[in-house]
């Protein structure tokens, strides 16, 4: 702060600041402001004719003003919305004394200065409900100004637009930007939908470690650390699947956890390397048990929080009411290319990438081939809500093979708006079977996929107590916020997404207040 460069504003806010004090008057005081109303619930509870005036005490930001000679307005926001303060000097100043009003309020006040106010609610003669105040208190100054969009023929100026500063000061976006809160707390209206549906069910929540020794649960590229006291190295999770796998061994029927995930890996708009993930194990169940459990779930998740089992995502409208069709990988993949991939060799299936401009490398095995097939010449055309079900058993090495076909597995994964919403399985409970899984993940490995699964000898042996016929799915939470608040950037639902570091250390932006 020492060293910091101050523009002309920040300057005159601070001399602000020690004038309030030099009046005796704490910018910052360490006392409790009793809240009694908030500016949406007042607005929807007036009544005209309600005598005597509503008495409330609100508290919020200045958020604009209009300074007059013994009278002023001000919008104040809190937590609900904005509402309009009407202030009069011989209100707020009954005594002689006018300077808190002449000076404080008029002059060492700014926008987005936090205060309380104390009066009672009424309608002006413009037909606006407001309050009128009797007592204001300062209970915050602000040392920067906020940016404020100026309109001028219809045209927005100095609006706080830009992508990269909105991420990155997710706190003044959240504070210029109506519509962005909405966001957040549709997201949190998901979260408690889930957890609602899971424990109606019966099923516990849990949670498992972020720390592992072994990055399992997934295909990814994991965040490496080190631990000094017992000098290991460790793994930011990149799943938390073996380990709730792990607890179904040990006798629960049905557990899920939201997950904090890591993937060392690349940033765009449907991927964050810090990402919430939602994952379930049922025992007793299967992928079609799943599947049902799964598209009544979101459609329960959706009219809670939307009101409907519709959403608009960018130029499409989708739907969540149940059912959903459901596909096979290699019927998608044949409706779409014209290939059909059953029977074919890792030669023929990179010779298929080759003449369609699929790029891959020396290290994919079949699985990865295929993956990176119904990547690019399908994934993209699901809008609806689908289930892609059957994977071949390369893809998937955690999965039940198929009752009906030993090729394939009993797999689905939930399209949705062209993207990966959920992935599913009848869980593999044959520790044989998952071991020598687990040793084709090696050789993989071995030829340079840095994305292979490694074996976790633990699990295995989890596996040989017996663990029951299970099924498991996991969802993208961060995508599905997406979905259910109509953003098309997964930076729009992360309050604070991960961003390169800042080039320097810019001061606050000239910004007109009045």
């Amino acid at each position: 702060m020492a060293n910091q460069e101050l523009n002309e504003q920040e300057i005159g806010r601070r001399n602000s600041m020690q004038a309030l004090r030099e009046r005796g008057i704490e910018p910052y005081p360490a006392k409790e402001f009793p809240v009694t109303g908030y500016s949406k619930e007042i607005k929807e509870n007036f009544k005209d004719d309600e005598e005597p005036k509503r008495e409330v005490s609100v508290a919020g930001r200045i958020m604009s003003r209009r300074i007059m000679g013994k009278a002023s307005f001000i919008e104040l926001q809190d937590s609900e919305g904005r509402i309009q303060i009407y202030v009069s000097r011989d209100d707020i100043c009954p005594g002689e004394d006018k300077d808190f009003y002449n000076v404080v309020f008029k002059k060492l006040l700014d926008i987005g200065d936090y205060i309380g106010v104390k009066g009672y609610v009424f309608r002006t003669q413009m037909g606006e409900i407001s309050i009128h105040a009797q007592e204001i208190t300062v209970l915050s100054k602000s040392l920067r100004p906020l940016p404020i969009v100026k309109l001028k023929d219809g045209k927005a100026y100095d609006a706080f637009s830009d992508p990269e500063q909105r991420y990155r000061q997710r706190y003044v976006d959240l504070i210029v930007n109506p519509g962005i809160k909405e966001i957040f707390l549709k997201r949190t209206k998901m979260f408690n939908s889930m957890r609602e549906y899971f424990n109606s069910h019966g099923y516990i929540e849990v949670e498992t470690p972020i720390l592992q020794s072994i990055p399992g649960g997934a295909s990814a590229r994991p965040f490496i650390t080190h631990h000094n006291a017992l000098d290991i190295p460790l793994y930011l999770r990149i799943a938390d699947e073996l380990y709730l796998k792990r607890l179904i061994v040990g006798g629960f029927e049905g557990v899920y956890e939201f997950s904090k995930n890591f993937r060392n890996e690349g940033m765009d708009r449907t991927h964050n390397p810090e990402f919430t993930c939602m994952e379930i194990y049922v025992a007793y169940k299967d992928y079609n048990w799943m599947m049902h459990f799964t598209e009544k779930m979101l459609e329960k998740i959706c009219i809670d929080v939307n009101g409907t089992t519709e959403v608009q995502v960018g130029d499409n409208v989708i739907s969540f009411k149940a059912p959903y069709p459901r596909i096979t990988m290699a019927e998608a993949i044949l409706d779409k290319t014209g290939f059909d991939i059953t029977g074919k060799s890792e030669e023929e299936l990179r010779e298929f990438c080759k003449n369609n401009g699929i790029e891959v490398d020396n290290s994919f095995g079949k699985g990865k081939l295929i993956d990176e097939i119904f990547g690019e010449k399908c994934e993209g055309s699901f809008i609806q809500p689908t289930f892609i079900i059957d994977y071949p058993i390369e893809m998937s090495p955690l999965t039940k093979r198929h009752r009906n076909n030993p090729e394939l597995t009993e797999r689905f994964e939930l399209m949705v708006n062209g993207k990966e919403l959920a992935n599913a399985y009848s869980e593999l409970n044959d520790p044989i079977d998952q071991y020598e899984r687990f040793v084709e993940q090696m050789k993989l490995a071995d030829k340079g996929d840095d994305e292979a699964m490694i074996i976790d000898q633990d699990f295995i042996r989890a596996l040989e107590y017996g663990m029951p016929p299970t099924s498991g799915m996991g969802i993208g939470m961060d995508r599905l916020a997406m979905l259910m608040t109509g953003q098309v950037a997964i930076q729009e639902v992360l309050l604070f997404p991960q961003m390169r570091p800042e080039k320097k250390q810019d001061s606050a932006e000239e910004t007109n207040e009045e």
